[in-house]
């Protein structure tokens, strides 16, 4: 049976950007100018996580990884996720698609939507025509359309992987 799961997460810019990497979608953007956060502060991966923690009726990412904990302190988000595609797993489920929007003025995010969607489909376990990225202004709306911060949504569909199949065919 398919499962659907949703997920959000927001970032503002970190004050003390300076030497701070922008992360998104588990591709480096830039040296500095990262978001803040208790993690790398990687929004679009944060989502993600959400999305199918939300499929499995699995809590949200900060019941798995509280910002209070030191451990996930800096911490790369890409475990977030495999965290979640693993618990996926334990259950039967593989992904079978993910689709992301990215919500942001600043950085312009045209040329690294590929780079994106092959990380995010590598850490699913999918081929990349399996994960879709957009990006998007918010039309000088709201933190996001003043430069403050950067959003992300994320839908993902969880399935039961075909017999005899890879995780990115399913009956």
């Amino acid at each position: 049976m398919a499962r659907i799961g949703s997920g959000y997460d927001s970032h503002r810019f970190a004050t003390d950007g300076a030497g701070r990497p922008l992360i998104l979608g588990g591709v480096r953007l830039a040296d500095d100018g990262g978001l803040a956060g208790h993690s790398d502060g990687d929004t679009v991966l944060h989502a993600v996580t959400d999305a199918i923690l939300g499929a499995l009726a699995a809590g949200d990412i900060g019941e798995h990884f509280p910002d209070d904990d030191p451990r996930w302190s800096g911490a790369d988000s890409s475990a977030f996720v495999r965290h979640a595609v693993e618990l996926a797993g334990n259950r039967g489920l593989a992904v079978g698609n993910c689709d992301v929007t990215v919500l942001a003025e600043r950085p312009k995010l045209g040329d690294h939507k590929p780079a994106m969607a092959r990380r995010i489909a590598e850490l699913l376990g999918v081929a990349a025509d399996r994960v879709s990225v957009k990006a998007k202004t918010n039309e000088q709306m709201g933190f996001v359309g003043r430069g403050e911060g950067i959003a992300a949504f994320a839908a993902v569909m969880l399935d039961e992987p075909s017999r005899g199949e890879n995780n990115d065919t399913f009956a």
